[in-house]
C-alpha cells in the first residue's frame, strides 16, 4: 500500500472515531456516569478513603474469599493410583489417570480390556 493510500485509510478511521467520540460525548448516560464519578473521587479524597477502603467496608469477604481454582482442586478427591502388570514382560506401571504413554502403548497393541485385566492395585 502506498504511503498516500495509508495516510487517507488512517485519515478516514480517525474521522470515524472523532464522530463516534462526539456522539458519545452527547450521550446523557455518559454525561451522568461521568458527572457520579467526578463526585465520588472529590467525596473520597475529602474524607480521606480509597476506592479499596470504601470496597472493603460495603463488602468485607471480597479481600478474604479463596480464588475459584483453589476452591475446586480442593474440593475435588485425589486420584488414586493404579499399578497394572504387564504378564508378558513382567514391566510395571504406575499411574493416577489413563494418559501414560506406555498403557497407551499397551491398550493399542493388546486391547483395553486386557490392560485393565493387569491391574493390580
Amino acid at each position: 500500500m502506498s504511503k498516500l493510500a495509508e495516510f487517507r485509510q488512517l485519515e478516514k478511521h480517525l474521522a470515524e472515531q472523532l464522530q463516534a467520540l462526539e456522539a458519545l460525548k452527547g450521550d446523557a448516560g455518559l454525561k451522568a456516569e461521568i458527572e457520579f464519578e467526578t463526585k465520588l473521587r472529590a467525596l473520597l479524597a475529602k474524607y480521606g478513603f480509597s476506592l479499596k477502603d470504601i470496597v472493603n467496608l460495603l463488602d468485607p469477604k471480597v479481600g478474604r474469599r479463596a480464588p475459584a481454582a483453589e476452591s475446586k482442586s480442593s474440593s475435588r478427591k485425589p486420584r488414586q493410583v493404579k499399578v497394572y502388570k504387564n504378564p508378558q514382560t513382567g514391566e510395571v506401571v504406575e499411574t493416577k489417570g489413563g494418559n501414560h504413554k506406555t498403557l497407551k502403548e499397551w491398550k493399542a497393541k493388546y486391547g483395553a480390556d486386557k490392560v485393565e485385566s493387569w491391574l493390580t492395585k
